[in-house]
């Protein structure tokens, strides 16, 4: 997609079709609006007069217009934004991908998008760039027949009276974060039998040559040797050799505090048939996303290396596969995890867990100070928190606090659950250090947590459960169904934040 910016006269911009934002109740009397009402021959005035549009999030209605002197656009497309004392920054994101989804189905490949607001030029500029590039994902690349071709090719973005620098500098960092999105949700709609483990650190890695990180993997081999047993017990039972993915950034000029080193740690489980205690068929095939965590890191990684912070950053992804075979993990094995822990596995569908206790304590080892991990870890989070909210808990307030504060200016929301000690007693096993399940049915989201928190030394941690935030069900005005590149945005801002 190709983007320009514009401070000039909006319905000169030599495009199929022109998006404006309006606020809830707002009216075609001042400004663009009321310009575009005149344009149109009071159409804006009839269809708000009608209650045919509301000004409501998310709401649309298509306008045609008679192309004439200078005016190109055939179409208009009034977008909602809602109350004006609610708006928030994500807003014109999901605003400019509304507009693009509406009129890419209205056939239109060239569009220009304005929304007069309070939020600043070069953050709406890049708001609106990352809108309408993942807006532009869809699920359909593996179709023959019926796939979905049309794609606007030009967006334009028109702030009256901006400079041209504070609108390049946002189109440039909008571009890099919306494209590392799809980076993101490509990898985790990838079927299992493309992306083996070996197939996404090979990906890992191309991306790593085209924007500059330093990639190593790990095969089994050097993980056995590290000790990293409660990894490797997971992948016994797969044909696919397990991999670890090390992604590391260092900017030419360290700004940060002295020693700081923020660590993001992935699970990228590539499929989960839930081992020896395997899973029941029927949703069995959704487990392609079981490594969306993974994919985060890598995709949070692509867009550091973009947008160049003054800080250094890690990122680890354990990337397994959990079959069950002759060789399979089986319930009440013993494994020795790379920090010396012994775990019971009393259920080897609690697998996530298992592969993140060595990976966390490799960044930690690898001299993380701040770590975040994220993973599909628990249905118990889902039943929880639904599809709204991803789970987060840590050891350090402060610092839950501001992953919290950061993905509500993101755009993401987390809910808090505790990480007490009184959880912590739960997992404690009659023949090892730990088991790696709580009591059935009981805080299963935080039983997770308690169990990775183990192989947490000295480093803050946060862990995100992104269970039910990681895969929408269903399209949205502004986005297709399918992975959501959950957390990307509040990571990218959680590293800018520690410059």
């Amino acid at each position: 997609m190709d983007f320009q910016g514009i401070s000039g006269n909006f319905t000169e911009a030599g495009v199929d079709g022109l998006a404006v934002t309006l606020f809830k109740n707002e009216k075609a009397s001042s400004g663009l609006i009321k310009d575009l009402d005149k344009l149109t021959g009071g159409q804006i005035s009839a269809v708000i007069k009608s209650d045919e549009f509301k000004g409501e999030v998310g709401e649309t209605a298509l306008l045609r217009l008679t192309p004439k002197g200078k005016l190109k656009a055939s179409r208009l497309l009034l977008v909602g934004l809602g109350d004006r004392k609610e708006l928030k920054a994500s807003d014109i994101a999901a605003a400019a991908g509304t507009a693009t989804r509406a009129l890419r189905k209205a056939n239109a490949r060239s569009i220009a998008f304005s929304s007069s607001n309070d939020i600043g030029v070069t953050e709406a500029a890049q708001q609106s760039a990352q809108g309408a590039i993942t807006s532009q994902f869809e699920l359909d690349k593996y179709k023959t027949k019926e796939k979905n071709d049309k794609a606007v090719t030009k967006f334009v973005f028109h702030s009256e009276g901006a400079k041209g620098n504070e609108i390049k500098s946002g189109l440039a960092r909008g571009q890099a974060i919306g494209e590392s999105m799809n980076f993101t949700r490509d990898l985790a709609n990838e079927p299992p039998n493309i992306l083996t483990p070996t197939e996404m650190a090979n990906r890992a890695q191309k991306m790593a040559r085209e924007v500059g990180l330093k990639c190593e993997i790990l095969d089994e081999a050097r993980m056995r040797k590290m000790g990293m047993g409660s990894l490797l017990s997971v992948s016994a039972g797969s044909e696919q050799p397990a991999k670890m993915i090390v992604l590391r950034y260092t900017p030419a000029r360290n700004t940060g505090k002295k020693g700081d080193l923020l660590g993001l740690v992935g699970k990228g489980i590539t499929f989960d048939t839930g081992g020896i205690s395997i899973k029941p068929a029927e949703g069995m095939e959704a487990m392609k996303y079981d490594m969306s965590g993974g994919a985060t890191v890598i995709g949070t990684m692509r867009a550091i290396a973009l947008l160049k912070p003054t800080v250094p950053v890690i990122g680890v992804v354990a990337a397994v596969e959990n079959m069950p075979d002759g060789k399979a993990s089986r319930p009440s094995d013993v494994v020795t995890a790379m920090n010396g822990k012994t775990v019971e596995i009393l259920n080897t569908d609690a697998e996530g867990r298992l592969i993140l206790a060595d990976a966390v304590a490799y960044a930690e080892q690898q001299g993380a100070t701040r770590i975040v991990d994220m993973a599909t870890l628990t249905g118990a989070v889902i039943i929880a928190l639904g599809d709204q909210n991803t789970g987060i808990m840590g050891n350090d307030q402060a610092f839950v606090d501001q992953i919290i504060s950061l993905g509500k200016e993101a755009g993401e929301n987390f809910w808090q659950l505790p990480v007490s000690k009184e959880y912590s007693k739960q997992i404690k096993s009659d023949i090892a250090d730990i088991k790696n399940i709580g009591p059935r049915g009981k805080a299963g989201t935080i039983m997770g947590a308690v169990f990775i928190q183990e192989f947490i030394d000295k480093a803050k941690w946060a862990h995100l459960d992104i269970a039910g935030t990681a895969w929408n069900d269903s399209v949205r005005p502004h986005q297709s169904k399918g992975p959501t590149a959950v957390a990307v945005r509040t990571l990218i801002k959680l590293v800018e934040k520690s410059q």
